[in-house]
């Protein structure tokens, strides 16, 4: 069974073929495939985000999708199957550790905006209220949020997605260096002509 029969139903692949693009997608599983396991280069690419979104369902099939934000690397690799985060108080709705309690299966969604990248990485979700140890691992003592449990996610499989239809965005950290050089550049120019 093809690692991508995680997303590949057999629903999914009828669609598929009445739609034209199950062939290529066969010949994708018989070939290189979706990935099971982090290689170094999904290491780098997580080590690099910022956010990412997780998507969760009930046990009747909700779903939901919630944004996770911290300082760059604050999802972590544990393992060449295990990604860890610390889950810090936010809203205190609590729909992503209620959906997980009945149906562990998520998904993440991480976004390179200005590369036009985008990952997807199936799993399932476990959160941990009183693992100490593992928590300061977790934890940027520079970060000022509250950090409340542990949020472990089992990789299942992962696929890159193509760039089309990404629009480029940049953090304030990305742009700051190009608007420090423009504004060195207009002090100069204000300076010759004064």
């Amino acid at each position: 069974m093809p690692v991508s029969d995680i997303a590949f139903t057999p629903a999914v692949k009828a669609a598929q073929e009445q739609r034209g693009s199950r062939a290529s997608y066969a010949k994708m599983e018989n070939g290189r495939g979706w990935r099971d396991r982090i290689t170094p280069d999904l290491e780098a690419f997580i080590a690099e985000r910022d956010s990412f979104y997780l998507g969760t369902a009930s046990a009747d099939g909700q779903p939901y999708i919630q944004h996770r934000g911290g300082p760059k690397g604050f999802l972590k690799v544990l393992d060449d199957q295990t990604l860890a985060m610390a889950d810090f108080a936010g809203n205190a709705q609590y729909i992503s550790i209620g959906n997980t309690s009945e149906n562990p299966k998520a998904t993440l969604f991480l976004m390179d905006y200005p590369n036009r990248q985008r990952i997807k990485v199936w799993g399932e979700v476990e959160f941990r209220e009183d693992d100490d140890e593992l928590l300061g691992k977790l934890v940027d003592p520079d970060y000022k949020a509250r950090p409340q449990r542990v949020m472990i996610f089992h990789v299942k499989a992962w696929d890159i997605n193509c760039p089309q239809h990404i629009t480029p965005r940049y953090t304030q950290e990305e742009i700051q260096p190009t608007i420090d050089e423009l504004k060195a550049r207009i002090a100069e120019l204000e300076s010759q002509t004064a």
